[in-house]
């Protein structure tokens, strides 16, 4: 039976923010499908999260060609989910996916060549049963490929109508300047930029967040609680059932080190004191940045979401607090 969305959606906490200089806006929370959602997956809960974040007034969900796994079968669940659930709904949902790192065999199945972004796409809109996204992002800048290519395609594909807008990920403030200017040209000016951003990596702050700023265009962060390392689940170590203890692809043991763990809990105290979970204060900490639109979370469970979106509850914060953070995330 389809799902009857609460009437009361857009009653919750989940703050709508201008994407950069343009016409849209994103909720300050997006949900990111890039684990859970694949075949390997239980389709009732990758069902369940969709719902229940839609619920709270979370519109916007962010795909790529290669989630799964395997490869674009994460575009497939939601493509499900879309047609089983949402058929009378698309037209409040901001659907995004990619295009950029490896999806088929073969010279024509990464980076960023025309031929790759037009041809993933027109598959990622089959798995997604869709004739359009809102946004279609290059995945990562092509050192191979002529930026006007990309550029070229994205604008294309614009044109085109099977997207709505153009965005960016992973290109450092240089490439985004340079690939802005020709959107820009090309009369598909880019929406969005989709970095990697958190408490302990912070490099879109050496330049990025600026030329974001100056060019009108929306940042929506991803990893904001750097692969759940910002949350309380790391506090006493590595679980046994957690997916770093058995899948080592994403978050590494290594990376949860003696001083690492002990910054950690000074974080989740300043969190407490300031009446939020260490995810909580993670996020607003991502949100106070200027440059960003929206924070891209992910989840596993519907609680996970449900705690996420009561950070839209306090995501101000005092300049001694702001500075207690950076004595302790500071190398």
């Amino acid at each position: 039976m389809p799902h009857a969305p609460s009437p009361t959606r857009y009653q919750h906490s989940a703050l709508y923010r201008r994407c950069g200089r343009s016409g849209l806006q994103l909720p300050a929370l997006s949900l990111g499908l890039w684990h859970n959602f694949g075949a390997n997956n239980a389709y009732a809960n990758s069902r369940a999260l969709v719902l229940r974040a839609f619920d709270l007034g979370i519109t916007h969900f962010d795909i790529a060609n290669n989630y799964g796994p395997p490869p674009g079968s994460a575009e497939q669940t939601f493509g499900r989910i879309l047609h089983d659930d949402f058929a009378g709904y698309r037209d409040e949902l901001i659907v995004s996916t990619k295009a950029g790192y490896t999806m088929w065999d073969g010279p024509y199945g990464d980076w960023g060549s025309r031929k790759y972004l037009i041809s993933s796409l027109d598959q990622s809109l089959r798995r997604l049963r869709l004739d359009y996204v809102d946004i279609f992002y290059s995945h990562r800048p092509d050192p191979n490929t002529p930026m006007e290519e990309t550029m070229g395609a994205l604008a294309d594909i614009v044109r085109s109508g099977k997207a709505l807008y153009a965005g960016l990920s992973n290109y450092n403030a240089e490439q985004t300047a340079q690939a802005a200017k020709i959107l820009r040209t090309l009369g598909a000016p880019c929406l969005i930029h989709q970095p990697r951003y958190h408490l302990f990596e912070r490099r879109i702050e050496q330049g990025l967040a600026r030329v974001l700023i100056d060019e009108g265009i929306g940042g929506i962060a991803f990893c904001p609680l750097a692969q759940g390392l910002l949350t309380n689940r790391y506090l006493a170590g590595i679980p046994a059932d957690a997916r770093a203890a058995r899948d080592p692809r994403f978050l590494k043991p290594k990376h949860l080190t003696e001083d690492k763990l002990g910054r950690l809990h000074r974080l989740n105290e300043l969190a407490k004191a300031r009446g939020q979970s260490l995810a909580q204060m993670s996020l607003a900490w991502v949100l106070r940045n200027p440059a960003i639109t929206s924070a891209l979370i992910g989840a596993s469970k519907v609680s996970q979401i449900e705690e996420n979106v009561e950070t839209l509850k306090h995501l101000a914060f005092s300049t001694a607090e702001l500075a207690a953070v950076d004595r302790i995330v500071a190398p």
